[in-house]
């Protein structure tokens, strides 16, 4: 049993249901990738094959479209937690998981693209726009990243390639997240010393 403060809140609850949500997306996930096809002809139409025609797609679908909210909504509390408790004292901890806020936003970008509705133009070419601003280049990275003069084909091979292997990327840096922050022991409300008082860790967290 790992030592663990007595007095942590269920605000200590969140790095836990974080694993799980990541554990949850990379399922339905991978379900989804089964059927879906990344190709700007089909893309929209496999969406709604999976969603009509596969067994238990539309519940797949939703709950990974769900989940990624639910991601993000745990995923502020545990920072917010961090933030009013002192845990970016951890510093190795609290820039891996820096690391892992821009990663998932990364990923869910890039998620937000793959059904190729209308939405999906209008994210992809607003926020991979902003990169224009940049003086002298900017217009040359803008048109690396799309591979062409537009969204297109190219855009969306990639952006499905991307948000299909950085969600392993992700679990790679939890771990380490997880390996650092087992080097200083979990922080407690009080933010003082609780060596003396530990009691073993609950499986809620």
């Amino acid at each position: 049993d790992l030592p663990t403060p007595s007095n942590i809140s269920s605000w200590w609850n969140f790095g836990s249901l974080l694993g799980l949500c990541l554990i949850i997306q990379i399922i339905t996930g991978l379900f989804l990738a089964m059927h879906y096809t990344a190709d700007t002809t089909t893309a929209f139409s496999s969406v709604s094959h999976i969603c009509r025609d596969v067994n238990y797609g539309w519940l797949i679908r939703y709950i990974h479209a769900n989940g990624a909210s639910m991601f993000f909504i745990c995923l502020f509390i545990h920072i917010g937690r961090g933030i009013y408790y002192g845990s970016y004292l951890y510093k190795e901890t609290w820039n891996i998981g820096v690391l892992l806020l821009f990663s998932v936003m990364a990923t869910a970008f890039l998620g937000y693209v793959l059904p190729w509705g209308q939405m999906s133009f209008w994210g992809a070419t607003v926020i991979t726009n902003l990169l224009s601003a940049i003086p002298y280049m900017g217009t040359t990275i803008v048109e690396w990243i799309w591979g062409g003069f537009s969204v297109d084909k190219a855009t969306l091979t990639r952006f499905f390639a991307f948000h299909f292997i950085l969600p392993f990327i992700i679990s790679a840096l939890a771990v380490v997240h997880l390996l650092f922050l087992h080097e200083t022991g979990s922080n407690n409300p009080l933010g003082l010393n609780s060596n003396a008082d530990k009691i073993p860790f609950h499986p809620y967290y």
